[in-house]
């Protein structure tokens, strides 16, 4: 399918979010270019099915360059970190939602050998093969109401490569029926490497200081 300009209901949403931004941070709205560079991204994504700037580039039959796609993304001032609670602020308000139950669970997404460079890579168990490979480990929150469903809070985990190397080396020297004092001490937790249970608990604080007038019925988890 060829995009010509982005879906007239994405640029409705995406004015909404602005909109949603600026009644807390007057000063941190969108900018003209930025919303219609979101409003194009999100258009390209729920067209190509994918997340990825040559698509986007090809599907606009290069009305919009992978250079330029990818520039905004870099070096613009896009408050990221408050898209996401605008954007579930303005879904909840157009389904009538004061209501829900909060789901914690975590999820792996393997990456390319070859992206290296990319930020908390860490090395995961492969279930399918029964050896390793590289990937992304993430702690979501999920709401949960009779209407809809949604993502609305989400934090990267890296494990502590110190603890990560203690516990192979721990392995082996039980399988070498080492004993207990023979075997190096378990390393102290690092503020720099939370456990995948605090950063559930962080999610929920977030949540709550973010929405603070919808009614949480129940809070349920997975084994992290």
């Amino acid at each position: 399918m060829i995009i010509g300009k982005p879906a007239p209901f994405v640029r409705t949403f995406i004015d909404a979010v602005d909109q949603a931004i600026r009644q807390d941070h007057p000063d941190s709205g969108l900018s003209a270019m930025q919303r219609s560079w979101l409003a194009f991204c999100v258009t390209a994504t729920l067209v190509t099915h994918s997340i990825c700037w040559a698509r986007c580039e090809r599907a606009s039959l290069g009305t919009y360059s992978l250079a330029a796609l990818s520039w905004m993304f870099r070096p613009s001032t896009i408050p990221w970190d408050r898209l996401l609670v605008a954007s579930v602020r303005v879904i909840l308000r157009h389904h009538g939602i004061t209501s829900g139950s909060l789901v914690i669970d975590d999820t792996e997404n393997a990456r390319s050998k070859a992206a290296k460079k990319l930020a908390y890579l860490s090395k995961l168990r492969d279930k399918a093969s029964g050896g390793y490979l590289w990937g992304h480990s993430l702690v979501f929150l999920f709401l949960v109401t009779p209407k809809i469903s949604l993502p609305v809070g989400f934090v990267f985990y890296q494990p502590d490569p110190e603890l990560s190397a203690w516990y192979r080396r721990e392995k082996a020297l039980k399988k070498q029926k080492a004993p207990k004092a023979q075997r190096p001490p378990k390393p102290a937790p690092k503020p720099e490497y939370p456990t995948k249970q605090h950063l559930a608990l962080r999610l929920l604080e977030d949540f709550k200081a973010t929405h603070p007038d919808l009614r949480v019925h129940c809070i349920t988890a997975d084994a992290l």
